[in-house]
């Protein structure tokens, strides 16, 4: 019995933050204004895709807060509408048992995941990039592709009409979309790390 209920405690731990980062998630799929801040964790998360592919693509410099009151500093991009392909996103929390991966996987059917007014606050993103009407070094406060992604004025951005991006990496402190849609979701609690890169 006692042993029981030491591996019920274990797993709360492990699974309640699972279901946070599910329902952020699954909660972006209610249509909602885009660009609300908060505070960000203190993990980064890892996000990939086969292809990503948007229609109106911004990105800027800016910064996110963390509950210390510390800022830091991140890439800004928006894009109104992007389609993933083969998408996985995972964090790694340390807990009591040790490194935990909480891997979240959609869009590996013939339905893609599709976000609608995307904003990501990024450390680091790769891939094989195409760019269509690219306009770079536009004052950000002037980016008109992504409804309500502009940065502050006199900052440096940029914004294409399209972007594809194959083989898409990208590291995160946050995600903002006023639509998200994950057909296929999965969500999986993994003892060790098993990053999606």
């Amino acid at each position: 019995m006692i042993q029981g209920r030491v591996r019920w405690k274990r797993f709360a731990l492990v699974f309640v933050p699972a279901l946070a980062v599910a329902s952020v998630l699954v909660g972006a799929t209610a249509e909602g204004a885009i660009g609300a801040s908060f505070v960000v964790s203190g993990d980064t998360f890892k996000v990939s895709a086969d292809t990503l592919q948007g229609q109106g693509f911004v990105q800027y410099g800016s910064t996110v807060e963390n509950k210390k009151g510390q800022k830091i500093p991140v890439a800004v991009s928006g894009i109104r509408k992007a389609t993933l392909t083969n998408m996985c996103q995972t964090v790694l929390v340390k807990s009591p048992v040790g490194a935990v991966t909480i891997r979240i996987t959609a869009g590996t059917g013939k339905d893609p995941v599709i976000a609608e007014n995307m904003i990501v606050d990024a450390t680091q993103i790769e891939g094989n990039a195409v760019f269509t009407k690219l306009e770079a070094g536009r004052d950000a406060s002037s980016l008109d592709q992504v409804p309500g992604a502009q940065g502050a004025a006199g900052m440096f951005g940029q914004q294409a009409a399209g972007v594809t991006i194959k083989n898409f990496r990208q590291v995160s402190w946050a995600v903002n979309a006023a639509t998200f849609k994950l057909p296929g979701l999965k969500l999986a609690v993994e003892p060790g790390e098993h990053e999606c890169f």
